[in-house]
């Protein structure tokens, strides 16, 4: 199993009170909250990190894009991508992934990743996503364009790393008389390209029909797993039989001595970031015309356990992360592995108001008592039925 540094790099340092009296810390979160002087330590505190986890042997590393949100402060990921290029002597550098409807020159998004891909020497993952509901306000785009805009970007994007420029590209929403970027990637013909999702069944489709990887977001890991078992199917139905290559969960995992001692750690980090961090309004996370019904009502399925307030047991139980000792650790990831067959994990060492020091040590125990026990690691079995 190939196992990944994913991190969300949220403001640590907020003010968990006023997020709540706010109801979410998306969008409307005031961002008088910020203190810069607090968010520059934060940013060099995790790009540490995950030098940190390259040097460990973490496979990789990962960042993100959100927008106007506390939940994480990389509205750019490029720019702390472009940080990491030269550091990262080892592993991969993930960015998952760019969100396409939501700039108006989707080749912008070529170049910066044909720059990373360069800088990487073919060592680059690129993600490109449709950006989440609450995004399209942040942006002020109409967000029953998103799908339409997605397919058309990345199209674009394709075209700009494979076929040779300068030539035109007309599509409905971006037309462009001259597509000739500078650089190209650096691997041929195009960097690897992984899709994070909720699990919405028209992305799992879009995703099997292009025999990219598919990476399920935060979800209870028998969700995971249908999921999975969904993207198996879709392969076939396209001809091919998915690898488990294919197939990323995303997860938390926390390691200490003893169960009991990594759920006191663990405890209030995990609680804040799966009940504050990651509250939403629900009328800004689905706004009409973003998602087909169907998607809505699987998406919503999914993510049903966040109705209520999430103990750190809760999650635990429900398998949407891994808190323990290195045995109850790696027992659990070698079960939810055989369960729902992936063979990539993008693993969050610092979730929610976790302090660096303690992430360091947890980026520690992770890379000592898991790593090499996976290293070699495949499902022993697959998923179930959908």
């Amino acid at each position: 199993m190939q196992i990944f540094n994913f991190h969300l790099m949220p403001y640590a340092h907020a003010d968990l009170d006023a997020i709540r009296a706010n109801g979410t810390a998306w969008l409307t979160f005031s961002n008088k909250h910020y203190d810069p002087e607090k968010g520059a330590q934060l940013y060099h505190e995790y790009l540490d990190q995950l030098e940190f986890a390259d040097e460990l042997g973490f496979d990789g590393v990962v960042v993100n894009e959100h927008h106007q949100t506390a939940y994480g402060i990389m509205p750019t990921p490029g720019v702390l991508a472009g940080a990491l290029a030269r550091s990262i002597k080892k592993g991969s550098l993930a960015v998952l992934g760019r969100a396409l409807p939501l700039v108006n020159n989707p080749l912008t998004i070529a170049e910066e990743f044909a720059i990373l891909d360069n800088l990487m020497r073919g060592r680059f993952i690129g993600g490109f996503v449709r950006g989440i509901g609450v995004e399209y306000h942040t942006m002020g785009m109409n967000p029953a364009d998103s799908a339409e805009r997605f397919d058309e970007a990345h199209d674009l994007i394709m075209q700009s790393w494979t076929r040779p420029g300068p030539f035109t590209f007309e599509g409905k929403h971006f037309k462009l008389k001259y597509v000739n970027p500078w650089p190209t990637p650096y691997s041929k013909p195009h960097p690897r390209i992984f899709i994070p999702s909720s699990g919405s069944l028209s992305t799992i489709s879009w995703v099997a029909k292009r025999r990219y990887t598919y990476c399920q977001t935060l979800a209870p890991i028998e969700a995971v797993a249908k999921t999975f078992a969904l993207f198996r199917e879709e392969a076939e139905k396209c001809g091919y039989q998915a690898s488990d290559d294919q197939l990323a969960w995303s997860n938390a995992i926390f390691v200490a001595e003893t169960d009991e001692k990594a759920l006191a750690l663990a405890r209030p980090h995990l609680e804040s970031y799966i009940n504050v961090f990651l509250s939403k309004n629900p009328t800004m996370m689905s706004p009409p015309g973003y998602s087909s019904i169907e998607s809505i009502k699987r998406v919503r399925a999914i993510k049903s356990y966040k109705s209520a307030y999430q103990t750190a047991e809760d999650m635990i139980a429900r398998g949407i992360v891994i808190v323990g000792s290195p045995n109850t650790v790696r027992e659990k990831l070698a079960e939810y592995q055989d369960l729902a067959g992936f063979n990539i994990s993008l693993t969050k060492t610092q979730f929610g108001t976790m302090p660096h020091a303690m992430a360091r040590e947890n980026q520690i125990a992770v890379a000592e008592e898991i790593l090499p026990y996976f290293r070699d690691r495949t499902p022993q079995k697959k998923a179930v039925a959908a």
